[in-house]
């Protein structure tokens, strides 16, 4: 299941909601702008990017990492590319904050030496799902973070109680639909091998057949033919590196299907890597 996916779709919907997390937010955090950044030289994509609106005095930008697997050099990754993009627009912003969320701190990369002054200094804020509190109590924006935490067997009465909330609640009737959206989209993900009908049975309500709804039951195939891909690629050329596997699952539904045939002529990490550089030329 691609969680941070889900996160940044609720990013995208309520930028706000990262700041229901921060005991120290900005003065406008309702007016940040959830985005993707990519900077070159070396080139990477940052995920989770939240800009401040032009004007705004001492802007701050907020870098944020979705992490539901263990990630041995996250760190490295998030601290790095967050400066680096820093260093690249500093004539833009004069500070940045990095935010972690994890849903246990089983998760949390182990080696943190080098990093302790970041990781314990007011720039850096690690989340643990889990330590949040009962969900009941939680806002909704961020139970529905949570929700993606909870065990299926108990997912489906959490979900319910949450679209229970949001009509108790009489929220404006485009918040609602967003709000029944997301924990559809979440419990599709939950449940991909369930029809569209049956994901409806389980929450009692009508999904529409929606372009989000069809971006979940797609993802839902594309991250299995992914796992299949490098499968096949860890016993034809052995252990493939975390950055290797990063790129392979940034790939589309249909440079993945090439890959799958591509790999029947590989004979080295070498080939796999030339692959994939000519699909970024």
């Amino acid at each position: 299941m691609r969680r941070d996916s889900i996160f940044y779709k609720l990013f995208q919907q309520s930028p706000e909601l990262l700041f229901q997390l921060l005991e120290q937010v900005p003065d406008n955090p309702e007016a940040y702008r959830f985005n993707s950044v990519a900077v070159k030289e070396p080139k990477f994509e940052i995920d989770g990017v939240f800009l401040p609106p032009e004007g705004t005095p001492n802007p701050i930008v907020y870098f944020c990492e979705v992490q539901f697997q263990k990630d041995v050099i996250l760190y490295e990754r998030l601290f790095g590319e967050s400066l680096l993009y820093f260093f690249r627009n500093r004539e833009l912003f004069t500070d940045w904050r990095a935010v972690i969320i994890y849903p246990s701190r089983k998760m949390e990369q182990s080696r943190t030496l080098p990093y302790e002054d970041l990781l314990y200094s007011h720039r850096t804020t690690r989340i643990y799902l889990d330590e949040l509190g009962d969900i009941e109590t939680l806002p909704i924006g961020v139970a529905l973070m949570v929700l993606t935490t909870i065990d299926e067997t108990e997912a489906p009465q959490v979900a319910r109680e949450l679209l229970q909330r949001s009509e108790v609640q009489e929220s404006p009737p485009i918040v609602n639909r967003a709000i029944i959206e997301m924990v559809s989209i979440i419990m599709t993900y939950k449940f991909i091998n369930m029809s569209r009908e049956e994901v409806e049975a389980m929450l009692d309500i009508t999904i529409q057949e929606t372009r989000v709804y069809r971006d979940a039951k797609a993802e839902g195939v594309q991250e299995g033919r992914v796992s299949l891909v490098l499968l096949l690629l860890k016993n034809k050329l052995g252990k493939i590196s975390p950055k290797l596997t990063r790129r392979i699952q940034a790939l589309s539904f249909e440079q993945s299907e090439a890959l799958a045939i591509a790999l029947l002529q590989f004979k080295s990490i070498a080939d796999l890597e030339t692959w994939l550089a000519e699909q970024s030329a």
